[in-house]
């Protein structure tokens, strides 16, 4: 068919990367098309780094990534004297006082992000109050996590008293949410070799091998096996070990960590009804790098510019390789209009033969040489044969002569 001629309604093919890359040909008549070329080149090359980072985030976002922070844990206690009866009939109360137990990140510079509430870091709080005060059924405010648990900004406990009162507080911080290794504390006479008292598994086992190469006790035959010396000995109740029996036999060696106890007077004295306690401890949050690469990772946003842009190249493509496919066309009918007009109606008649099922050769058919061929007696003579075979077997048929 002649160049330019619209194709009918072909089904979309998936694009490939060999569908950017421009001819040869037309690179040699065009010899700014190079830049393009060069930029193929570079988006590749971009394409693999951005690719390669994303695997890196992937496995990164595998390990727990924390940082620690300074949680303040601000204990106040409010006191409400008591009132008499009142003449218009008001009625009388008795002194009272309020304990909040509340609690902040400090340095907390994002103030756009979502703030984290206080009881997310605790797995169980206990107020002890003073049993001789509150008698033994009133004397414990417990809280402790469940499934449902509901998160709060703070903790509150309301009784009448106008003495003041001691109170141990009891904070159990979950590990869990705070740190997915945890940190907890080591045998006595394993904090003293490795000179930690308390750490997360992992950097435990880090100081116990940093020990072993320090010391020499890899087996120098068998590697895997760990030759005790005589604190280890003594720790792990064996003289000879494989390093992969070491996480199983360290779990007796670690302990949970006990609870953060603070000690706290409610006050209810001087001319202050109002009195605040601050304590700072350690905690563990997730680190805010973790949720830009997630967000990273799960980013949408430019893939759709970037097919748009992708489509428009494939379409400037197909339109160089058309209008190439037409200068070829047009620039070998200006060399030898003769001849490319002849090889054009071959090629056309070739196609039409391939559309409409034509057998044979039309071209060759329609000249009187082709019936003088050597072989065009013998195909006549089979002919009439075949001819007078038919006839002779729908006469016999006729008459009756055969049956059936």
């Amino acid at each position: 068919p002649s160049p330019g001629a619209p194709s009918g309604a072909a089904p979309k093919k998936k694009k490939k990367l060999a569908d950017k890359i421009l001819p040869q040909r037309v690179r040699d008549l065009v010899p700014e098309s190079q830049a393009y070329m060069d930029l193929l080149a570079f988006e590749r090359k971009l394409d693999f780094t951005i690719m390669r980072k994303r695997l890196d985030i992937q496995e990164a976002l595998k390990r727990p990534m924390k940082q620690k922070r300074k949680l303040r844990i601000f204990i106040s206690n409010t006191f409400y004297p008591g009132k008499p009866e009142g003449e218009t009939g008001e009625e009388a109360t008795v002194p009272s006082w309020e304990l909040r137990v509340e609690g902040r990140l400090l340095d907390d510079a994002d103030q756009s992000k979502v703030k984290r509430k206080f009881s997310s870091f605790f797995k169980s709080l206990v107020i002890e109050l003073d049993k001789d005060l509150y008698g033994p059924d009133n004397h414990l405010v417990e809280w402790h996590r469940t499934p449902t648990t509901t998160e709060t900004d703070g903790f509150q406990v309301k009784r009448p008293g106008d003495k003041n009162v001691r109170c141990t507080i009891l904070l159990l911080l979950d590990y869990q949410a705070s740190s997915p290794s945890a940190y907890p504390y080591l045998d006595p006479r394993l904090a003293r070799l490795l000179g930690i008292h308390t750490q997360t598994r992992p950097v435990i086992i880090a100081a116990l091998w940093q020990y072993i190469k320090t010391h020499k006790l890899q087996d120098p035959h068998e590697r895997e096996y760990i030759n005790c010396d005589k604190y280890l000995e003594q720790i792990f109740q064996c003289a000879r070990m494989k390093f992969a029996e070491i996480p199983q036999r360290l779990h007796q060696l670690l302990h949970p960590p006990d609870p953060i106890v603070i000690n706290h007077v409610i006050s209810v004295e001087g001319p202050d009804t109002k009195k605040t306690a601050c304590y700072d401890i350690d905690v563990e949050v997730d680190d805010p790098l973790k949720s830009q690469m997630n967000n990273f990772i799960l980013s949408t946003a430019n893939q759709q510019e970037i097919q748009v842009l992708d489509n428009k190249i494939h379409e400037t493509v197909e339109t160089i390789n058309q209008l190439k496919t037409n200068r070829e066309f047009f620039l070998s009918f200006a060399k030898d209009p003769q001849q490319f007009i002849n090889k054009w109606l071959i090629s056309q008649m070739r196609d039409l033969k391939t559309m409409t099922d034509v057998v044979g050769n039309p071209e060759e058919e329609r000249r009187s040489d082709f019936y003088y061929q050597r072989w065009a007696q013998e195909a006549v003579c089979r002919y009439f044969y075949g001819k007078v075979q038919q006839r002779r077997a729908e006469l016999e048929q006729a008459l009756g002569i055969r049956n059936g």
